[in-house]
């Protein structure tokens, strides 16, 4: 069970990391296709579809991110964050510190990889 105190780390820690992920999504969606009132050339136009799809990349990672932040925001509202998903154990202090959004365990996240692993995933 968490105190107040770590509770309320947590709480500022997932905020602030989900408010920077937030204004960094809004930048680069504002920044993608400025080319004012000329159209871009070729080269320009392959460099903007380089640059779309590596940005497309990083919003779906960081969307992920934004939505486990949400869920850990969630649990801390709802007294289930740092017990695991998995086995109702408690997920250590140390392991919560290093990911804020860890919803398992160490002994269950090792557990799902290596059936991911096995099956290829």
């Amino acid at each position: 069970m968490l105190t107040m105190k770590k509770k309320e780390y947590f709480e500022s820690l997932l905020s602030q990391t989900l408010n920077e992920l937030l204004t960094e999504a809004k930048k680069t969606a504002g920044g993608m296709t400025n080319f004012g009132d000329k159209s871009p050339d070729f080269t320009e136009e392959a460099s903007l579809e380089t640059d779309s799809s590596f940005a497309f990349r990083i919003k779906e990672r960081e969307s992920g991110l934004i939505r486990k932040i949400k869920d850990a925001l969630m649990r801390l509202e709802d007294g289930t964050f740092g017990i695991c998903e998995e086995c109702g154990g408690e997920i250590s202090e140390k392991r919560l510190k290093a990911r804020p959004i860890a919803a398992l365990c160490i002994e269950c996240k090792k557990k799902q990889e290596d059936e991911e692993k096995a099956m290829g995933l």
